[in-house]
């Protein structure tokens, strides 16, 4: 059975929410990815900042991103996977929220990895990924 864990990219890294906008963009382009999962001062996760989230919720409204905490932008729950759960629980998760990003946390609720649209394309058959797209980008 594949887990989380088996399909995740491993290393993820993740931003303090009172960490400047500024500071995530940079990291976004030091680590070449799209997103971080932002955490709170106990190393909990608490949001996701992507770079969409960036030039909407900043650079669109003339905020200084030199001066707004990555915490400002970020909305609702986060949503999460044990590094455990099987992978139809992943796609699950993704497809039930319409995300494209999934954190992957340990036992510990420790940030060990992300999964991506990426990651799923790479370990899922053809029919699997198929049904993924279709939910996720279903109007």
């Amino acid at each position: 059975m594949t887990k989380a864990a088996d399909i995740m990219h491993p290393g993820a890294q993740w931003v303090p929410e009172n960490e400047t906008v500024l500071r995530a963009a940079q990291l976004m382009r030091e680590l070449g990815v799209g997103a971080l999962p932002v955490s709170d001062a106990n190393e909990r996760l608490c949001g996701i900042v992507t770079d969409r989230d960036i030039v909407i919720g900043c650079i669109a409204e003339s905020a200084d991103p030199s001066g707004t905490p990555v915490g400002a932008l970020t909305k609702g729950t986060p949503r999460w996977i044990p590094a455990d759960a099987d992978v139809r629980d992943v796609l699950r998760e993704m497809e039930e929220h319409k995300i494209r990003r999934l954190p992957v946390i340990d036992q510990n609720k420790r940030l060990v990895g992300m999964i991506s649209e990426a990651d799923l394309a790479h370990h899922l058959s053809d029919d699997l990924l198929g049904e993924f797209v279709e939910k996720v980008y279903a109007q």
